[in-house]
């Protein structure tokens, strides 16, 4: 396989899925990482390796060293593994998920941003879905046809944080997730519930399925839920581990354990508790996000750079769903008829929001 994201959490338990599987890494691409990844090098010895930069590639001791998107890209091209990982971080990935495809490859999703920014140019044949939730509906449907789709969000790192102190909150605070263990950026948009709107347009693009919600679930225990025709509602259940939805990812079918049984008695209470606009102002947007899907590439543009300015101090936490939801309204009149108006509406939405 290739991984794109090695060092990231996605990236550390797909190695780990690989490992115990036998699963063989042809290629590693990191960001800044030195360290893990010449770990990784070591124990996995890929044919190919890409880091950010050029000086980054110059610490690198192995024979095919790339840099840069455009290494990136040139990783994918040239390895002949047919399987993709994609757990990069952010609107980069979304070129890499395309040049896969482009290449006849299968991606193993867990960049949110591929589907958010242009999910109506991607087909969903092409992905396996590595989000925990994404994969629990994919488990739980069977080719069957749903009538609604339900996921499940933890709440994030102000669940219950009194509202009035949620808005000059810290960075510190925002990446205290209760939960899970995930980098900073899924951290960030989980305390903002940004993270769950896009998991919703995500669901909407991979199953075609337009009645679907969230709902928060504080244990992270039922990761999924769907409803029939027929009455009935079905719920997957795991303990919160991403290496059981990598290993449906890399191999479609498990026949051992990969996490230990959820047990009922030891859980006790399951609580689902309806998510609120007054905590997670982003969520105002919801409904009409989905009736107009191609308008995330604007919330994802905006979110990026409201999540940078935050996380270096230049906005307070509140602000980072305000610049979201200015941009949401400025640009609602969005409509990319290609690939190309997709990276035009995000570099014009960057642009805007970095003044404000």
């Amino acid at each position: 396989m290739i991984l794109l994201g090695s060092t990231g959490s996605i990236g550390v338990n797909t190695l780990a899925v690989a490992e115990r599987f036998h699963i063989r890494v042809e290629t590693l691409v990191a960001g800044n990482n030195i360290e893990l990844l010449t770990q990784q090098i070591l124990k996995f010895q890929p044919c190919y390796v890409c880091v950010a930069t050029k000086e980054l590639a110059r610490q690198i001791d192995h024979p095919r060293v790339y840099w840069g998107e455009e290494g990136i890209l040139e990783v994918i091209r040239q390895s002949g593994s047919m399987i993709v990982v994609n757990a990069l971080v952010g609107f980069l990935g979304l070129r890499p998920t395309i040049v896969s495809i482009e290449e006849g490859k299968t991606v193993a999703l867990a960049n949110k941003e591929s589907l958010v920014a242009a999910g109506a140019f991607i087909h969903p044949d092409h992905l396996r879905p590595i989000d925990s939730e994404h994969f629990g509906l994919w488990y739980l449907l069977n080719g069957r046809k749903p009538k609604k789709m339900m996921i499940t969000a933890s709440g994030g790192a102000f669940r219950d944080t009194p509202i009035d102190q949620i808005e000059h909150a810290t960075l510190e605070e925002a990446l205290n997730h209760p939960n899970w263990s995930m980098g900073a950026k899924i951290t960030i948009d989980s305390a903002t519930m940004t993270n769950k709107l896009f998991e919703l347009l995500e669901a909407r693009w991979l199953y075609g399925c337009e009645h679907i919600d969230a709902v928060i679930e504080p244990k992270s225990i039922v990761h999924a839920l769907v409803e029939f025709s027929d009455g009935a509602t079905t719920a997957q259940m795991a303990h919160p581990d991403m290496k059981l939805p990598i290993a449906y990812a890399l191999m479609q079918k498990v026949d051992e354990p990969i996490l230990e049984p959820v047990d009922l008695l030891e859980v006790g209470a399951l609580e689902f508790h309806a998510i609120s606009p007054d905590r997670y102002p982003i969520w105002q947007i919801k409904e009409d996000l989905l009736k107009h899907p191609k308008l995330g590439v604007i919330v994802n543009a905006a979110n990026e750079v409201g999540i940078r300015k935050f996380s270096e101090g230049s906005i307070p936490f509140g602000r980072i769903s305000e610049l979201t939801l200015a941009a949401y309204d400025r640009f609602h009149d969005a409509n990319p008829q290609t690939l190309d108006d997709v990276f035009a509406i995000d570099k014009t939405v960057r642009e805007w929001c970095e003044t404000r």
